[in-house]
């Protein structure tokens, strides 16, 4: 791996891999992003420290992506990642940013001979489904039920058999669509690759919203202060949701890396799985611990478009196949974005007021 490119790699997730890449390989590390996401360009002098190559495009226009150069790898980071991008007026963004995007990528990987690493999301799989998986209401959170309507879902959470037909947003559409076409590109026998569906990766240097990135923003509100709500579900914040720290993540796309040609074309749920699931509640009472301070939390029964009550990951295949499982706890993520806040408060605080 002597040339790596990156594209959204001045993002979350897309910057912790710029690092990685870097150290891991030694490698010549190009990242490319059009720095639309609200704090990425905090990103960009840290890595050109680290020796990493910023270039500043749009993974929409060909040019910008062919002016990348020759690469071994692609690592596709770039993405509209909200589940509610484009339900209030036009989907394009959210589109051709994730699935033209996507094949600009899949293109340039194709035409330098080199593999791609996809990053896709837990919402490929339809809300539907997920709104109607049985579970049980205790004092804190939803559970999931032992007995289930839908195959691929257990007490572990959703693998990759659960049914995949079904409305998923154009968020989770338009990941589904490239990885389809990926799979062509991978059956031509020019692309190995491998796909990565997402649930919650949480972390430092993580710029949190309401529609994505909750962890974050939760610890922000926390310390730094502002307004937050339990949104939906009698507004009482028992949804759940897995949480995967980002170092887990990274080592696990290293190993990935590593072993591309084993496991070309394989497709795996990753996340936090039952162990680092949590609803919006608890994550409350982590946040306070973790700041030292509370904060009153309002309450909006009306549940948006496109949530769902209950998301676990089921890691088993993802564990089979690179003997990876997560290693840092909840407390270990809330308490490692609560340090970089404060660390960093001067350059962070303004991202999150």
């Amino acid at each position: 791996m002597k040339r790596i490119l990156i594209t959204g790699g001045a993002g979350f997730v897309g910057s912790h891999l710029a690092f990685a890449c870097r150290e891991r390989f030694g490698a010549k590390v190009v990242v490319l992003d059009n720095l639309h996401r609200k704090g990425s360009e905090l990103n960009v002098p840290d890595l050109k420290k680290a020796g990493v190559k910023v270039v500043r495009g749009d993974v929409r226009n060909p040019e910008d992506v062919a002016s990348c150069g020759k690469c071994d790898l692609l690592i596709e980071c770039s993405a509209e990642p909200s589940v509610l991008a484009g339900m209030d007026g036009s989907p394009d963004y959210v589109v051709h940013t994730n699935l033209t995007g996507a094949l600009h990528c899949f293109e340039h990987a194709r035409k330098h001979g080199a593999g791609v690493m996809f990053l896709s999301t837990s919402r490929v799989y339809p809300i539907e489904k997920l709104s109607a998986l049985a579970m049980d209401e205790e004092e804190t959170r939803f559970v999931l039920s032992d007995e289930q309507p839908f195959a691929g879902v257990s007490s572990k959470g959703i693998s990759e058999e659960f049914p995949i037909d079904g409305t998923r947003s154009y968020y989770g559409a338009s990941k589904l669509a490239a990885e389809i076409m990926l799979a062509e590109y991978g059956a031509s026998g020019d692309v190995p690759y491998v796909v990565n569906r997402f649930g919650v990766i949480a972390g430092p240097r993580q710029m949190g919203k309401v529609d994505q990135g909750v962890a974050a923003l939760w610890v922000a509100r926390h310390i730094f202060g502002g307004d937050l709500s339990y949104i939906g579900y009698g507004g009482t914040g028992k949804q759940v949701r897995d949480m995967l720290h980002i170092d887990d993540a990274v080592r696990l796309i290293m190993m990935q890396i590593e072993s591309l040609s084993e496991h070309s074309g394989g497709c795996f749920n990753v996340g936090g799985g039952w162990r680092n699931a949590m609803s919006l509640c608890e994550l409350t009472g982590l946040c306070e611990a973790a700041a030292g301070s509370s904060i009153e939390i309002g309450s909006v029964p009306e549940t948006r478009p496109a949530d769902v009550p209950i998301y676990i990951t089921d890691n088993s295949k993802v564990q089979r196949a690179f003997d990876w499982r997560p290693e840092k706890s909840m407390s270990a993520i809330i308490g490692d974005i609560a340090r970089w806040m404060r660390d960093d408060a001067e350059r962070v605080r303004p991202i999150f007021s």
